[in-house]
């Protein structure tokens, strides 16, 4: 389990969610009153003019403080719970709280003349005031408000807990708690794939199970009613947009065992509808099918026992149903039951359609078998550990069955043989697989007591579905607790997650991201001065990184960022004085900071140049030699003699030396960076004599006007 001290992106996503109070800061309370905290008291307003004002909500001491909490123009009449708790957002009970729910950590504020008032309570005032104090902390056996979002809250007491009229919350934060930055993440290793928290939707009740229609797009809940909002029933069918979360369609209703409409829980989705909607179960023996846009849902009530288990059947409009130790295909219109096979202590089903096969076991462990459905008759059999099965769900690519059991997710091949033990300190609720990236998505939800270590925290584990190695780092997921049902449905390509949070009443939307990995490196260079060199570099990431150069003039011992270097090409031209320079690339996302290998400039003149004096020769007669200039080179003595004038010329290039003899005139090459050919006489300069200063003089202009990469 990840446990982070660091105040994430997700931790403030339950901030974000308390637009719905109005906060003001400024002096409040009696004249004179003592001052608690570090800073100025904060005031927030409910939906029915009540004012809550705290002392302090900012930099509070981790180890402890104590804080002034007052309230004006709350309902008199109710009882009302004062303390620090997780913040679990609009019209969700706050909690669970700093303290539990008694000592000086929190306050009950009763009306006068209630029963508990006295030693356990205190009555409100005239007007619906009260005046207490707090002892708070960071952090508890309950809670952690580094980790999770935290507020002072008040809510209506244990007498009446689905009743939100009485809800204020006032934020609070901890000394070493500052706002996120976006830095989080820097300098993990190169190309780490993680899911960060991007959303979380609260319209879809209190979420069981979750489908992404593959045709649709839609993203379908089923969903039960929340104890905490009394005046409402949020069960039913809902489809979602995936992008926002908002609520395309309810569907609350289907017909129970006489016909009757009413409204109906719906725990498990079983498969999708062809174009859009859903087949899905509901309790006891209810099999329906609804899209958006339908009023109420069609649907059957089975004969026999209460349906444990459905999965997608063998064809369209029939679907396979657990019934106890009947496993039977029925028709989704008319629940005709087609066939049955009978599998002692069987109750958990996973089906997989795409290898014709169904995977059937106990709820507390036992004989977990194979079934092709094809037949319908057991192919394998394996044995599993006492314990809690939680799922079990087949790999459409592999065919292979992971289950969960206890703290455990067991993956066994089609023989039934064990493959692979996945253990972890929660328990393993549900599971999806992703057949574009061979994946599969893992939700744990943390489950039993403090005193068992429990700690309100649970995770997202992703693994590859052939390998069965970690595939991405867990995702913490503050606040989801184990219960009876739990869904994970993943975009494909798995670049989004979604997961049930149903202890919260959300829907959690994850976004995958990658720190950078670099591609492509710059590569060492060679270069003339006034050369244009171009470093290139390339890096994947999600989201997709950003760059930066930076240069090393002292062999890479410190760095520093190259202005306006923020492109995956930096070109310059080069300079004598950057010999020996080191040059990088950083590429930087919200996972994570990754730099490339270092590259090396050399800035230096060709090896042919060189610098030399002009030589000099003479020409006529039989034909003369030349002597060797001083840095030239030696003379060379001309074969053709001849008589006439003598001839003069000069030339310079890049190559020295002296070149005499030859016809009636002579030539003399001096050393260089450039330079022009004259000649006078009667007849041409010879071939050699003239490929040697052609060569002399466009080398380095070739040179000057190319680029270097």
């Amino acid at each position: 389990m990840i446990r982070s001290h660091s105040r994430g992106p997700a931790a403030l996503l339950g901030a974000a969610a308390l637009a719905c109070a109005s906060l003001t800061t400024g002096a409040t309370g009696a004249p004179g009153a003592t001052t608690y905290g570090s800073d100025t008291p904060t005031t927030a307003q409910g939906r029915d003019g009540q004012e809550l004002t705290v002392s302090a909500s900012a930099d509070l001491d981790p180890d402890g403080e104590q804080l002034r909490v007052t309230g004006k123009e709350f309902d008199a009449s109710k009882g009302i719970y004062v303390a620090l708790c997780k913040d679990n957002g609009d019209d969700r009970v706050p909690g669970p709280c700093v303290g539990g729910s008694s000592g000086s950590a929190s306050k009950w504020i009763v009306p006068e003349g209630d029963p508990n008032e006295g030693e356990l309570a205190l009555a409100y005032g005239p007007g619906g005031t009260f005046d207490v104090q707090l002892d708070v902390r960071a952090r508890d056996s309950n809670v952690d408000c580094f980790q999770v979002s935290c507020s002072v809250v008040t809510r209506v007491d244990h007498r009446a807990t689905g009743d939100r009229s009485q809800d204020v919350r006032i934020p609070v934060t901890f000394q070493g708690q500052a706002p996120e930055n976006g830095g989080d993440g820097v300098d993990v290793p190169a190309g780490t794939v993680s899911y960060v928290r991007a959303a979380e939707f609260t319209g879809a009740g209190r979420p069981q199970d979750l489908l992404l229609h593959p045709d649709s797009g839609k993203l379908y809940v089923g969903s039960v009613d929340i104890p905490d909002t009394a005046d409402v029933n949020e069960r039913g069918l809902y489809a979602l947009d995936p992008a926002d979360g908002s609520v395309l369609a309810h569907i609350a209703q289907a017909p129970g065992a006489t016909g009757a409409l009413a409204a109906r829980n719906v725990p498990a989705l079983i498969a999708p509808s062809a174009g859009d909607g859903v087949v899905f179960h509901y309790p006891l023996r209810g099999i329906g099918t609804a899209k958006a846009g339908d009023s109420a849902a069609q649907g059957v009530w089975l004969a026999g026992a209460t349906v444990t288990g459905a999965g997608p059947g063998t064809e369209a409009g029939t679907v396979l149903v657990a019934q106890g130790a009947d496993l039977s295909e029925v028709e989704t219109a008319t629940g005709a039951v087609r066939r049955t096979l009978t599998l002692d202590g069987g109750s958990v089903l996973g089906v997989d359609p795409v290898n014709k096969a169904a995977w059937s076991a106990s709820s507390t462990g036992g004989a977990l078998r194979r079934v092709d459905t094809g037949s319908f008759t057991v192919t394998a059999t394996a044995q599993l550990p006492d314990g809690y099965v939680t799922f079990i769900e087949a790999d459409p690519a592999t065919g292979n069955a992971w289950v969960g059991v206890g703290d455990t997710v067991l993956v066994y091949d089609t023989d039934g043989k064990l493959l692979a033990t996945l253990e972890g300190q929660d328990r393993p609720t549900a599971l999806a697989f992703d057949t574009a990236s061979h994946q599969a998505f893992v939700l744990r939800e943390d489950h039993g007591t403090a005193d068992e270590g429990a700690d309100n925290v649970g995770s997202l584990e992703v693994y590859d579905s052939a390998g069965l190695q970690r595939a991405a780092e867990p995702t913490a997921l503050p606040g989801n607790r184990a219960g009876a049902y739990a869904g994970v449905a993943v975009a494909p390509g798995g670049a989004t997650v979604y997961v049930t949070d149903q202890a919260e009443s959300k829907v959690v939307k994850l976004d995958r991201r990658m720190s950078p990995k670099v591609v492509r490196s710059p590569a060492d260079l060679t270069v003339a001065p006034g050369d244009e060199v171009g470093f290139v570099a390339a890096a994947e990431g999600t989201p997709r990184p950003t760059v930066r150069w930076q240069v090393s003039t002292d062999a890479g011992t410190t760095w520093a960022d190259v202005e306006g270097a923020t492109e995956p090409t930096y070109t310059f031209t080069a300079a004598a004085g950057q010999s020996g320079h080191r040059y990088r690339a950083e590429f930087t996302n919200a996972a994570g900071t990754t730099r490339t290998t270092q590259a090396t400039l050399t800035v230096t003149e060709p090896d042919d140049e060189g610098d030399g004096d002009p030589g000099s020769g003479t020409g006529g007669g039989d034909g003369g030699t030349g002597d060797p200039s001083d840095t030239g080179g030696a003379a060379d003595t001309g074969s053709n003699g001849g008589t006439g004038d003598a001839g003069s010329g000069s030339a310079t290039g890049t190559a020295g030396g002296s070149v005499t003899g030859g016809a009636t005139g002579g030539v003399s090459a001096t050393g260089g960076t450039g330079g022009s050919l004259a000649a006078t006489g009667v007849d041409a300069l010879t071939a050699a004599a003239l490929a040697a200063a052609l060569l002399a003089t466009g080398w380095a202009a070739y040179r000057r006007g190319r680029r270097v990469t």
